[in-house]
């Protein structure tokens, strides 16, 4: 099977109707500086982040654990980009030590009134339990978000 291959056992897909505009909710996942006030998971903080927003562009964003140094670093390049609509990266850790390679994210932002309905598909994972765990970062990432925007 290709690389470029979707399992639907090795898809995730996280759902989440934020109180926010589709414009402002985009613009927190494509600024840097809006990155770094909540895109890491659970009681991680991000140490680091840079966004080059284009089609090719890279972003890379440094999570780091309460009282630990700098311990996943995210980064990517961006393969499609649509204002307000939606966004599509790569994904890999810069340290890889599970073996987990290049992924594909895609985000679209769907309007629902006043509110966003954010869709976050993650695929090409090597196998389910990658995908479980990369489930729990994602959801505890738009959790996040959500308290961000509100």
């Amino acid at each position: 099977m290709a690389a470029t291959d979707t399992l639907p056992n090795t898809t995730l897909r996280v759902s989440r109707i934020v109180n926010a505009s589709p414009d402002r909710v985009y613009r927190a996942w494509s600024s840097a500086e809006q990155l770094k006030k909540w895109h890491a998971p659970f009681d991680y903080v991000v140490a680091e982040a840079t966004v080059d927003l284009r089609v090719g562009g890279r972003f890379r964003i440094a999570m780091k654990p309460p009282d630990k140094d700098v311990s996943n670093v995210a980064c990517g390049e961006y393969r499609e980009i649509v204002p307000n609509k939606k966004l599509v990266f790569t994904w890999n850790w810069e340290k890889d030590t599970d073996k987990v390679g290049e992924t594909l994210v895609t985000i679209v932002f769907n309007a629902r009134g006043n509110e966003t309905e954010i869709v976050l598909t993650h695929e090409r994972f090597p196998n389910s339990e990658t995908r479980d765990h990369h489930t729990k970062g994602w959801n505890g990432c738009v959790d996040k978000l959500a308290a961000y925007l509100t």
